[in-house]
């Protein structure tokens, strides 16, 4: 059944009261290349169980990350997940509930929130952290936001190592409110290149350790060139588990650190819903996006939890907030809280020290293949290895073979960069504690075959 609630004339009373002379005028920014010229190509009218068995047999086409040797990361990495964290979020009370309008009534809500930040601030080596934001490439977003209103600045510079996906996101967040972006180009091991992009009419700089490539860069002469210059630095991290090992964002000195939080308590999900990490300095609080939840004693002296900040328009007036975020991927939180309990800061430096050692052994075995270049010399438990053919094709035909072998960078960006860039032969490939030994032993037996090696 059709639910049509609205009649023609309801909608041009609509249109006629913002000034739309009709619906397309709402999609004018839409680029015309983006636009559909004609009705998808799927049939108007289809049975549910029709629907069901035509979805079932696309689904049927994909090769889950647990079934096969799996090597892909560039952002969204396979992490072994406890039952424990799915039997916790599977409760009703965690479940369904949503935004608490009425914050001080879901004390549990609150406390989990609160023990979140806690864990974010001790993980980023920041002294604050937010209730999470959607995820980590619109985190970067916010940050750069954020750089701007304190600065009062307009411009953001933006590491070549920082992942193409969270770059994009960025520029389509901030070039409406009309701030300038200057991303450098695609470089491997090039962090410290912003430091001479830095001017007087900085904001922030914008880098990413470990960057796309694996490189994990100690940013501290950065944030030392940018702060010299007025501007903030922003760290951003899209493997979280990087964390537990390598120096913390904020002993490097950031003054923003945007994280995504996915490896830790969630899986996969086919590219979501992830969760956004967002921790900052102290003194720049009040201009931090989304919602920050305290501690504080009831009129019984028992201690309880409260809304202390919420800077969302949802909750203020629109010109007066910080942010537009609608949702902080609540249940994805949890999951992170939940399986950052369960590990424990030993245990995190465990779960690091076992993702690097596989890495490890997974460069050193393809690093003995002929033609094959390792181009990272500093990784946590991805790296980037130049090929003797196109990437792509390469990936195509172990995906054949049953071994999904890593991520071609050309995916994330397809025009990196002239041809002699040589862009279009890069694979970026990680290893986390869920690789088999006998995983990369298929790896590299496979590429060497693919590859004639």
């Amino acid at each position: 059944m059709r639910y049509l609630p609205l009649t023609p004339d309801d909608r041009t009373a609509m249109l006629a009261a913002i000034g739309a002379k009709s619906i397309d005028d709402l999609f004018v920014d839409v680029p015309q290349a983006a636009r559909l010229d004609g009705p998808v190509d799927l049939p108007r009218v289809a049975g549910e169980l029709e629907v069901e068995r035509a979805l079932s047999a696309m689904a049927a086409k994909n090769a889950t990350a647990g079934a096969v040797p799996f090597f892909c990361g560039a952002g969204a990495y396979k992490h072994h997940v406890p039952a424990t964290v799915d039997h916790v979020i599977q409760r009703s009370e965690f479940l369904t509930s949503y935004t608490p309008y009425q914050p001080e009534i879901a004390q549990g809500t609150l406390q989990y929130l609160y023990e979140f930040q806690t864990q974010v601030a001790n993980l980023t080596g920041m002294p604050v952290a937010n209730a999470s934001l959607y995820d980590g490439s619109t985190a970067m977003a916010e940050g750069v936001l954020m750089a701007t209103r304190v600065t009062r600045r307009n411009k953001a510079v933006i590491s070549g190592g920082v992942h193409p996906h969270y770059i994009k996101a960025t520029e389509t967040v901030v070039h409406a409110v009309g701030v300038e972006t200057l991303a450098l180009p695609a470089a491997v091991d090039a962090e410290a290149a912003v430091i001479d992009q830095i001017g007087p009419d900085t904001a922030c700089v914008v880098v990413q350790t470990p960057n796309v490539f694996g490189t994990a860069t100690d940013v501290t002469k950065i944030a030392e060139a940018a702060h010299a210059a007025g501007a903030l630095l922003i760290v951003v991290v899209t493997e979280a588990v990087s964390m537990g090992l390598l120096k913390s964002p904020g002993e490097m000195g950031a003054d923003i650190v945007a994280a995504e939080g996915q490896s830790i308590g969630n899986a996969l999900n086919f590219g979501g819903p992830y969760v956004g990490l967002f921790a900052t300095r102290e003194k720049l609080i009040r201009q931090m996006p989304g919602r920050l939840t305290g501690e504080t004693v009831d009129a019984d002296g028992e201690r309880g939890f409260v809304l202390t900040l919420s800077t969302r328009e949802q909750h203020i007036r629109r010109d007066k907030a910080t942010s537009n975020i609608c949702t902080n991927s609540g249940l994805c939180t949890l999951a992170f809280t939940i399986h950052m309990s369960l590990l424990g800061e030993t245990g995190l430096r465990k779960l690091a020290l076992l993702n690097h050692e596989k890495a490890v052994a997974t460069r050193d075995a393809l690093a003995a293949i002929p033609g094959v270049e390792v181009l990272t010399d500093r990784f946590f438990n991805e790296f980037a290895v130049r090929l003797p053919k196109n990437a792509a094709e390469v990936v195509d035909q172990l995906a054949a073979h049953h071994v999904l072998a890593g991520v071609p960078y050309s995916r994330l960006a397809p025009d990196a960069g002239p041809k002699e860039e040589r862009w279009d032969d890069v694979l970026l490939v990680a290893a986390t504690e869920t690789t088999l030994d006998a995983d990369i032993q298929i790896l590299a037996k496979s590429l060497s075959k693919v590859l004639g090696a």
